[in-house]
Parts: C-alpha cells; sequence; structure tokens
C-alpha cells in the first residue's frame, strides 16, 4: 500500500499540488454552497467520454495499423521523422497531444534502433513534442485547457480558429523546416506484426468519439454524452473504464475548488485582475513556464473577459520549459527510460528548440487580434 502511495505521488505531481492548494484555500473560504457552483461538469463529462473513446480506438488497433502503414512509405530518416512529426501535429487535433507522443515517441524509439544515430533520435521525438502541441492548439478537443477555455468562454469553433490556427500553422512551418535538418541517410522501418483492427470496437468507440464532438458543438446534451460514455463501453470493452485518467478529472475538480476559492478572496482577485487585464497572452504564456499550462489556464480565466489572448497564452505557454506543457513531460520520461538516453542532450536540443518556439510565437500572436 506503501508503495503504491508513493507510485502515486511520484506520477502524479500535479495531482497532488492541485489537491495541496484546494485544500489550502479551503482553509480560508470554509466550504459552503457556493462550492457547488465551481465545476464546470460539462468539461469533466466531455474529458471523461473523450478519454473513454480515445482509449477504445487505441485499443481498437487502429493507431498502430495506421502507423506501420505510414512507416513502409518512409525511405530515408529525414522521410521517416516527416512522417512522425506530421503524425503527431495531425492526430493531436483530435486524440490530445499526450496520446499523439504515447502513440508515436515509443515507436520513434523502435524505429530508431535500425538507424543507430543518437542525434536524429533526440531531435526527431523534441520535433514530434513540438508538433504534438502545435496541433493541440488548433482544436477545443486538442488538450485539456483548450477545452475548459473554450466552454468557459463560451467560444465558437470559427471563433477558436481564428484565435490559433494563424499561430499553429506558422509553428508547424517552423517545425517541417527544422525537419529537413534530418539527414537522408537510407533506413528501414522495422518489421512488426501487426494485430487485425478489431472493427466492432473501433466502430463503437468511433461513435462515441463523434459523439464528443457534437457535445463539444453544443449539439448533444452533456448528460446524453456521460450516459453513453459508460453504456458504449460496457457494450463493447468495458477494461476501457479502467483505463481512463481519473487523476485528470480529479485534478481538474481541485483546481476548479482552487480558482474558486482564490476568486472569493478579494485581496487576491484585485492582484491578478491589476496584472492581468491587457496582459493575457504574456503572463499566460510566462506562468505556464513554471506550472504548465492546464493549471495556468484555469488560474487565470476567472479574471479576464478576454479568452482569446488568454486561450493564446497558455497554449503558446506549453512551449519553452519541459513543464510547460505536460505533453512534453510524457515525451521526456518515456525518452529517459531508454539504456542509453542522454537526458542532459535531451535538454539542450528541448531547450534551443522551444524557447525559439515560444520567443517566436509570442511575437506573432502579439500581432493578431484576438478580440
Amino acid at each position: 500500500m506503501k508503495e503504491k502511495l508513493l507510485q502515486f505521488l511520484k506520477t502524479q505531481p500535479v495531482t497532488l499540488i492541485a489537491f495541496a492548494a484546494a485544500l489550502l484555500t479551503a482553509l480560508i473560504v470554509p466550504p459552503d454552497r457556493g462550492y457547488a457552483d465551481y465545476c464546470n461538469y460539462t468539461v469533466l463529462i466531455e474529458l471523461f467520454a473523450l478519454m473513454a473513446a480515445v482509449g477504445g480506438l487505441r485499443g481498437a488497433g487502429l493507431f498502430e495499423t495506421a502507423t506501420q502503414f505510414l512507416l513502409k512509405k518512409a525511405g530515408s530518416v529525414r522521410r521517416l521523422g516527416l512522417i512522425f512529426v506530421l503524425m503527431c501535429f495531425i492526430s493531436a487535433m483530435f486524440v490530445t497531444n499526450d496520446v499523439a507522443l504515447l502513440t508515436f515517441v515509443p515507436l520513434t524509439l523502435l524505429v530508431w534502433e535500425n538507424v543507430n544515430d543518437e542525434e536524429t533520435r533526440i531531435f526527431t521525438i523534441v520535433l514530434e513534442t513540438a508538433a504534438a502541441n502545435l496541433g493541440s492548439m488548433l482544436t477545443p478537443i486538442g488538450n485539456p485547457q483548450n477545452l475548459y477555455l473554450y466552454e468557459h468562454f463560451h467560444l465558437t469553433a470559427l471563433d477558436f480558429l481564428r484565435i490559433t490556427l494563424p499561430t499553429g500553422l506558422l509553428g508547424l512551418a517552423c517545425i517541417v523546416g527544422l525537419s529537413f535538418r534530418l539527414p537522408k541517410t537510407p533506413c528501414t522501418a522495422p518489421e512488426r506484426e501487426v494485430p487485425p483492427i478489431s472493427r466492432v470496437q473501433a466502430a463503437g468507440f468511433g461513435v462515441l468519439f463523434v459523439l464528443c464532438l457534437l457535445t463539444v458543438l453544443h449539439i448533444l446534451p452533456d448528460l446524453v454524452l456521460l450516459a453513453l460514455a459508460v453504456v458504449i463501453p460496457l457494450i463493447f470493452n468495458w477494461r476501457i473504464l479502467t483505463k481512463v485518467d481519473y487523476a485528470l478529472l480529479v485534478t481538474f475538480v481541485c483546481f476548479f475548488v482552487f480558482v474558486g476559492n482564490i476568486g472569493r478572496i478579494e485581496a487576491v482577485r484585485d492582484f491578478f485582475s491589476s496584472i492581468l487585464v491587457g496582459r493575457e497572452l504574456l503572463v499566460g504564456a510566462l506562468l505556464s513556464q513554471v506550472i504548465s499550462n492546464v493549471p495556468a489556464a484555469m488560474m487565470l480565466s476567472g479574471f479576464t473577459g478576454n479568452g482569446g489572448a488568454l486561450l493564446l497564452g497558455v497554449d503558446i505557454g506549453g512551449f519553452g520549459t519541459l513543464i510547460g506543457s505536460l505533453a512534453s513531460l510524457i515525451s521526456f520520461q518515456i525518452y529517459r527510460r531508454v539504456h542509453d538516453a542522454q537526458t542532459g542532450r535531451f535538454i539542450a536540443v528541448f531547450s534551443a528548440v522551444n524557447f525559439g518556439l515560444l520567443i517566436l510565437l509570442l511575437i506573432a500572436a502579439h500581432l493578431i487580434p484576438t478580440t
């Protein structure tokens, strides 16, 4: 029991911090009926359903089959790296940046056993990570902070694209350009026996994914989605319900409590309002560097009405430090488990690419109106 607790604390530091923050503010603002209004239940339902849908599609073998097909079309290290980068970018728009990296970074490590070049392996993983964070910027379901801010500020899909698309495409152009630094060395993808796609499971969870999109677009009621997000896994693969990241849902609840409480502390509310209004882009990006962009989005959202600038700020804030985006930490954790991992080199390359993107995208976003 003690070992499980220590493992949880080690693997879920953000959840622990969120819980501590909620508990601390609860000592200042004792629990009352107002707490019930803190949570955005629609966001929690959409996150739960989205994680179940993506988990079901992944378990059906859909991603692995598509990946193996594309890898066979490679031929050179440069083309292979570009394929991985584009797959991370595109998939992150629909299955979140976390899932994109959990899928493609391990495959990159496997493929690069045939390449035997540590420099290009590190560089490719860094570019994949940046591409996943860029792709996730472009849709409300790309990452948790997007989904939260989309609902919190009642944005439309067109509003969202108008805000994020120019900066996201600029970032993609930079990443594609950097991928041409990879050598043209010939290579072949490893031969792996890929199990056949479970078509029934893929169809069932594909329907659930479409229902998630309909709820995000405010066509389907969230309570209907919640019911179907439980029923569909029970029909097609009940184990998917055990693989949902419930720690992320608990983290959101804790941050809802934290943000709700500090909004009721007048001195804190006045302080954040004074530093944030008119500086949402910069403050969102800078705060993300030290506490990550999900909590930064939730913490700052109650102190401004300029949701567009804040959305762009925290998404861009995913670049820079390793903790700017939790998805970046996933890539680092996967890489550092390799027996010959050069973590110092990885951090150096990651920092060079990501701080370059952070500065460039902040400058570009400053020139784009978001209101």
